[in-house]
Protein backbone atom coordinates (compact mmCIF):
# COMPACT_ATOMS: atom_id res chain seq x y z
CA UNK A 1 0.00 0.00 0.00
CA UNK A 2 2.58 2.91 0.75
CA UNK A 3 4.43 1.75 -2.30
CA UNK A 4 1.42 2.36 -4.50
CA UNK A 5 0.81 5.79 -2.45
CA UNK A 6 4.15 6.49 -3.35
CA UNK A 7 3.86 6.05 -7.32
CA UNK A 8 0.16 7.57 -6.86
CA UNK A 9 1.66 11.13 -6.38
CA UNK A 10 4.06 11.45 -9.13
CA UNK A 11 1.30 9.81 -11.79
CA UNK A 12 -1.51 12.54 -10.66
CA UNK A 13 1.09 15.17 -11.28
CA UNK A 14 2.19 14.04 -14.53
CA UNK A 15 -1.67 13.48 -15.73
CA UNK A 16 -2.28 16.49 -14.36
CA UNK A 17 0.45 18.30 -16.41
CA UNK A 18 -0.20 16.34 -19.61
CA UNK A 19 -3.59 17.29 -19.33
CA UNK A 20 -2.85 21.17 -18.52
CA UNK A 21 -0.60 20.81 -21.60
CA UNK A 22 -2.93 19.31 -23.83
CA UNK A 23 -5.84 22.29 -23.17
CA UNK A 24 -2.96 24.90 -23.29
CA UNK A 25 -2.12 23.45 -27.04
CA UNK A 26 -6.09 23.38 -28.00
CA UNK A 27 -7.10 26.52 -27.04
CA UNK A 28 -4.24 28.14 -28.56
CA UNK A 29 -5.50 26.79 -31.98
CA UNK A 30 -6.44 29.58 -34.01
CA UNK A 31 -9.93 28.03 -35.44
CA UNK A 32 -10.51 27.19 -31.20
CA UNK A 33 -9.62 31.07 -30.17
CA UNK A 34 -11.95 32.51 -32.45
CA UNK A 35 -15.18 29.99 -31.82
CA UNK A 36 -15.09 31.01 -28.42
CA UNK A 37 -13.97 34.64 -27.04
CA UNK A 38 -11.98 34.94 -24.37
CA UNK A 39 -13.62 36.80 -21.11
CA UNK A 40 -11.97 38.34 -18.40
CA UNK A 41 -13.67 39.13 -14.74
CA UNK A 42 -12.83 42.76 -13.68
CA UNK A 43 -8.98 43.30 -11.85
CA UNK A 44 -9.33 46.32 -10.47
CA UNK A 45 -5.16 46.35 -9.69
CA UNK A 46 -4.57 45.21 -13.69
CA UNK A 47 -7.14 48.01 -14.34
CA UNK A 48 -4.41 50.67 -12.62
CA UNK A 49 -1.46 48.98 -13.97
CA UNK A 50 -2.56 49.80 -17.61
CA UNK A 51 -3.32 52.93 -16.50
CA UNK A 52 -0.03 53.65 -14.45
CA UNK A 53 1.60 52.64 -17.34
CA UNK A 54 -0.05 55.27 -20.04
CA UNK A 55 0.76 57.88 -17.35
CA UNK A 56 3.96 57.07 -16.77
CA UNK A 57 5.15 57.20 -20.70
CA UNK A 58 3.02 60.63 -20.82
CA UNK A 59 4.73 62.39 -18.31
CA UNK A 60 8.13 61.08 -19.12
CA UNK A 61 8.60 58.88 -15.77
CA UNK A 62 9.96 55.58 -15.02
CA UNK A 63 8.31 52.29 -14.64
CA UNK A 64 10.43 49.77 -12.58
CA UNK A 65 10.08 45.59 -12.32
CA UNK A 66 11.19 43.68 -10.17
CA UNK A 67 10.52 39.96 -10.87
CA UNK A 68 12.09 38.82 -7.45
CA UNK A 69 14.70 35.90 -6.45
CA UNK A 70 13.67 32.75 -8.13
CA UNK A 71 16.13 30.61 -10.20
CA UNK A 72 14.69 29.51 -13.47
CA UNK A 73 15.77 25.20 -11.99
CA UNK A 74 14.19 26.23 -8.83
CA UNK A 75 10.79 24.92 -7.71
CA UNK A 76 9.73 28.38 -7.89
CA UNK A 77 10.57 29.03 -11.50
CA UNK A 78 6.90 29.78 -12.48
CA UNK A 79 6.76 33.01 -11.11
CA UNK A 80 10.31 33.63 -12.61
CA UNK A 81 8.90 33.03 -15.79
CA UNK A 82 6.07 35.14 -15.31
CA UNK A 83 7.84 38.25 -14.41
CA UNK A 84 10.04 37.63 -17.64
CA UNK A 85 6.78 38.12 -19.40
CA UNK A 86 6.25 40.72 -17.39
CA UNK A 87 9.15 42.50 -18.69
CA UNK A 88 8.82 42.03 -22.12
CA UNK A 89 5.43 43.33 -22.02
CA UNK A 90 5.72 46.05 -19.44
CA UNK A 91 9.01 47.24 -22.21
CA UNK A 92 6.74 47.00 -24.87
CA UNK A 93 3.97 49.15 -23.66
CA UNK A 94 6.42 51.69 -22.88
CA UNK A 95 8.98 51.28 -25.74
CA UNK A 96 8.01 55.24 -26.67
CA UNK A 97 8.49 56.86 -23.32
CA UNK A 98 12.09 58.88 -22.53
CA UNK A 99 12.90 56.88 -19.78
CA UNK A 100 12.52 53.25 -20.42
CA UNK A 101 12.02 51.21 -17.83
CA UNK A 102 14.63 49.28 -15.28
CA UNK A 103 14.30 45.56 -14.71
CA UNK A 104 15.79 44.36 -10.93
CA UNK A 105 16.05 41.03 -9.76
CA UNK A 106 17.95 38.72 -7.28
CA UNK A 107 19.75 36.32 -9.31
CA UNK A 108 22.48 35.84 -12.35
CA UNK A 109 20.61 34.41 -14.83
CA UNK A 110 17.20 36.04 -13.97
CA UNK A 111 19.37 39.45 -15.07
CA UNK A 112 20.25 37.90 -18.07
CA UNK A 113 17.21 36.89 -19.09
CA UNK A 114 15.73 40.11 -18.26
CA UNK A 115 18.06 41.74 -20.69
CA UNK A 116 16.50 39.36 -23.37
CA UNK A 117 13.11 40.30 -22.86
CA UNK A 118 14.22 43.94 -22.72
CA UNK A 119 15.97 43.56 -26.14
CA UNK A 120 12.81 41.47 -27.58
CA UNK A 121 10.63 43.87 -26.51
CA UNK A 122 12.51 46.91 -28.26
CA UNK A 123 12.96 44.59 -31.09
CA UNK A 124 9.09 43.82 -31.71
CA UNK A 125 8.90 47.54 -31.58
CA UNK A 126 10.92 48.17 -34.32
CA UNK A 127 13.37 50.59 -31.80
CA UNK A 128 16.30 48.39 -31.51
CA UNK A 129 18.19 51.16 -31.23
CA UNK A 130 16.89 52.20 -27.55
CA UNK A 131 18.10 48.86 -26.00
CA UNK A 132 20.33 49.34 -23.27
CA UNK A 133 21.59 46.10 -21.27
CA UNK A 134 21.90 48.20 -18.10
CA UNK A 135 18.52 48.40 -18.28
CA UNK A 136 18.01 44.96 -16.85
CA UNK A 137 20.02 44.89 -13.24
CA UNK A 138 21.18 42.04 -10.59
CA UNK A 139 20.76 43.96 -7.59
CA UNK A 140 22.21 41.03 -5.27
CA UNK A 141 22.14 37.72 -4.34
CA UNK A 142 20.79 37.71 -1.22
CA UNK A 143 17.41 38.51 0.20
CA UNK A 144 18.50 41.99 1.73
CA UNK A 145 21.08 42.77 -0.81
CA UNK A 146 18.96 42.35 -3.63
CA UNK A 147 16.02 44.33 -1.66
CA UNK A 148 19.18 46.97 -0.80
CA UNK A 149 20.28 47.02 -4.12
CA UNK A 150 16.54 48.11 -5.76
CA UNK A 151 15.98 50.79 -3.35
CA UNK A 152 17.67 53.25 -4.92
CA UNK A 153 16.38 52.60 -8.57
CA UNK A 154 12.92 53.59 -6.86
CA UNK A 155 14.37 56.56 -4.56
CA UNK A 156 16.48 58.14 -7.48
CA UNK A 157 15.43 57.70 -11.29
CA UNK A 158 12.11 58.72 -11.04
CA UNK A 159 10.02 55.37 -11.15
CA UNK A 160 6.34 56.09 -10.90
CA UNK A 161 4.97 52.54 -11.25
CA UNK A 162 6.48 49.78 -9.35
CA UNK A 163 5.83 45.89 -10.76
CA UNK A 164 6.71 43.30 -8.33
CA UNK A 165 6.30 40.11 -9.99
CA UNK A 166 7.99 36.67 -9.17
CA UNK A 167 9.47 34.87 -5.72
CA UNK A 168 10.13 37.22 -2.83
CA UNK A 169 10.17 36.86 0.66
CA UNK A 170 8.76 39.45 3.67
CA UNK A 171 11.10 41.73 2.68
CA UNK A 172 9.68 42.42 -0.25
CA UNK A 173 7.66 45.22 1.83
CA UNK A 174 10.75 47.53 2.05
CA UNK A 175 10.41 48.02 -1.39
CA UNK A 176 6.55 49.04 -1.44
CA UNK A 177 7.57 51.15 1.78
CA UNK A 178 10.22 53.15 -0.57
CA UNK A 179 7.36 53.14 -3.52
CA UNK A 180 4.83 54.67 -1.12
CA UNK A 181 7.65 57.41 0.28
CA UNK A 182 7.84 58.65 -3.58
CA UNK A 183 3.79 58.56 -4.17
CA UNK A 184 4.61 55.64 -6.73
CA UNK A 185 2.44 52.91 -7.87
CA UNK A 186 2.71 49.70 -6.98
CA UNK A 187 1.01 46.48 -7.98
CA UNK A 188 2.87 43.31 -6.06
CA UNK A 189 2.57 39.72 -6.72
CA UNK A 190 4.11 36.29 -5.40
CA UNK A 191 3.82 32.96 -5.38
CA UNK A 192 5.51 32.85 -1.62
CA UNK A 193 2.82 32.59 1.19
CA UNK A 194 4.80 34.87 3.18
CA UNK A 195 5.35 37.50 0.62
CA UNK A 196 1.52 37.74 0.06
CA UNK A 197 0.77 37.96 3.85
CA UNK A 198 3.39 41.17 3.49
CA UNK A 199 2.62 42.19 0.56
CA UNK A 200 -1.59 42.12 0.78
CA UNK A 201 -0.72 44.87 3.63
CA UNK A 202 1.61 47.02 2.19
CA UNK A 203 1.55 47.07 -1.60
CA UNK A 204 -1.42 49.30 -3.16
CA UNK A 205 -2.84 46.29 -5.78
CA UNK A 206 -1.61 43.52 -4.40
CA UNK A 207 -3.05 40.01 -6.14
CA UNK A 208 -3.43 36.97 -4.42
CA UNK A 209 -2.91 32.92 -5.48
CA UNK A 210 -2.97 32.25 -8.66
CA UNK A 211 -3.57 35.90 -10.10
CA UNK A 212 -0.08 35.98 -10.54
CA UNK A 213 0.06 33.81 -13.07
CA UNK A 214 -3.00 35.85 -15.12
CA UNK A 215 -0.93 39.27 -15.26
CA UNK A 216 0.64 38.35 -18.68
CA UNK A 217 -2.51 37.71 -20.32
CA UNK A 218 -4.40 40.87 -18.74
CA UNK A 219 -1.41 42.74 -20.48
CA UNK A 220 -2.42 41.14 -23.56
CA UNK A 221 1.72 39.31 -24.00
CA UNK A 222 -0.01 36.41 -26.76
CA UNK A 223 -2.76 34.19 -27.39
CA UNK A 224 -0.72 31.52 -24.58
CA UNK A 225 -1.56 33.32 -21.84
CA UNK A 226 -5.06 33.67 -22.42
CA UNK A 227 -5.31 30.18 -23.32
CA UNK A 228 -3.22 29.02 -19.93
CA UNK A 229 -6.07 31.26 -18.06
CA UNK A 230 -8.69 28.83 -20.27
CA UNK A 231 -6.49 25.82 -18.90
CA UNK A 232 -6.42 27.32 -15.33
CA UNK A 233 -10.67 27.20 -15.17
CA UNK A 234 -10.84 23.76 -16.81
CA UNK A 235 -8.42 22.21 -14.07
CA UNK A 236 -10.69 23.97 -11.94
CA UNK A 237 -13.80 22.85 -12.26
CA UNK A 238 -11.70 18.82 -13.04
CA UNK A 239 -10.52 19.19 -9.35
CA UNK A 240 -13.83 20.44 -8.01
CA UNK A 241 -15.94 17.41 -9.70
CA UNK A 242 -12.79 15.10 -8.49
CA UNK A 243 -13.91 16.81 -4.89
CA UNK A 244 -17.52 15.85 -5.65
CA UNK A 245 -16.85 12.35 -6.51
CA UNK A 246 -15.00 11.38 -3.80
CA UNK A 247 -17.31 12.75 -0.78
CA UNK A 248 -19.94 10.95 -2.35
CA UNK A 249 -17.94 7.81 -2.46
CA UNK A 250 -17.33 8.49 1.22
CA UNK A 251 -20.81 9.29 2.06
CA UNK A 252 -21.66 5.93 0.45
CA UNK A 253 -19.62 3.59 0.57
CA UNK A 254 -17.42 4.68 3.88
CA UNK A 255 -18.98 2.21 6.17
CA UNK A 256 -17.71 -0.95 3.50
Amino acid sequence: MNLLASLSEPVLGLVLALLAAGLMFTFSIPAVRKRARVLFRPMRPMQRLRRAIGLSVEDGSRLHVSIGQSSIASPNSASALVGLNTIERVGMLSSASDRPPVATSGDGTLAILSQDSLRSAYRVSSLPEQYDPIQARLTGPTPFSYVAGALPVIHDERVSTNVLVGHFGPEAALLTDAAEQEDAFTLAASDSLAAQAALYAAAQEPLIGEELFAIPAYLQAGPVHQAGLRAQDVLRWVVIAALIVGSIGVLLFGGL
